[in-house]
């Protein structure tokens, strides 16, 4: 018995160290031999863990591409333990800004070196910006929601990311390491992130983080419009109502964790090599 329990803990642990090792590359999905050299384990038992997690829906296997990613069963299982709280906390906030704003609102948390929607919340106004739905994953900085979780972070954090996520970032041609650092240092001037169209030319948004209590990045809220939505007297309209609803989700964050209540962390962060 306590032979099987053994193989069994080892199995649960080469488990996990294949599925970080997924999470952590690239976005579109690794091959197998990336994923046994992040691992240290032989092909063969990789291959064995990853038909496994196919069959429950863990693991996705693009067959023309031969790259292995995440599944949207692991998202929703992840979604369920450790950002329900969240979602649940911000989400009168997000009614609130898509009802006063009449746009697309937007919740992001950090997902290691990428941003992750956990949420969204379209207004009334007839012409509305899809460019991001719930569960899709950019690199940090690419985009207003995601560009707030990064900008006010530490400058080691920053220097840590920028070079972590640089080949994931390649596919947003107007987001290379310069424009990005001169993005982050105008997010941090002004209190905002700003995308003036970076990836689509016609829609602009802004974010702000989510602080918890201890001072730490917990999430972003972002929303997006029209260009002539985003003047500039209209923006800072927005990114007070959007201060507004942050400061209220990071209230809530900070009472929940002192009454103990639902103590999982907020996002999930490695530490980056």
């Amino acid at each position: 018995m306590e032979g099987q329990r053994a193989i069994s803990v080892q199995t649960v642990g080469r488990t996990a160290l294949v599925l970080r090792a997924l999470a952590e590359g690239a976005s579109q999905g690794s091959r197998l031999a990336r994923v046994a050299d992040a691992t240290d384990l032989s092909k063969a038992t990789v291959l064995r863990l990853l038909k496994a997690l196919i069959e429950v829906g863990y693991v996705e296997y693009d067959e023309a591409t031969k790259l292995y990613r995440l599944g949207y069963a692991l998202f929703l299982l992840g979604q369920s333990a450790r950002r329900l709280h969240i979602i649940d906390l911000a989400r009168a906030s997000l009614d609130r800004l898509a009802f006063e704003t009449g746009d697309t609102v937007f919740l992001s948390i950090r997902d290691g070196t990428m941003a992750q929607c956990v949420d969204r919340r379209t207004g009334s106004y007839p012409i509305r910006s899809l460019t991001l739905s719930v569960g899709d994953r950019r690199p940090l900085g690419v985009g207003a929601g995601s560009l707030a979780l990064l900008a006010f972070e530490s400058a080691d954090e920053i220097a840590s990311v920028l070079t972590a996520n640089a080949a994931e970032r390649n596919a947003f041609e107007r987001f290379d390491t310069d424009a990005l650092n001169q993005m982050i240092a105008a997010a941090q001037r002004s209190g905002y992130a700003y995308n003036d169209g970076r990836i689509v030319a016609a829609m602009n948004a802004v974010g702000v983080p989510v602080m918890d209590g201890e001072g730490r990045v917990a999430a972003a809220i972002s929303v997006a419009a029209i260009h002539e939505r985003m003047n500039p007297e209209r923006r800072q309209m927005i990114v007070d109502l959007l201060k507004r609803e942050a400061a209220s989700v990071g209230r809530a964050l900070d009472q929940r964790h002192r009454s103990g209540a639902n103590s999982a962390p907020v996002r999930a962060r490695e530490p980056i090599e």
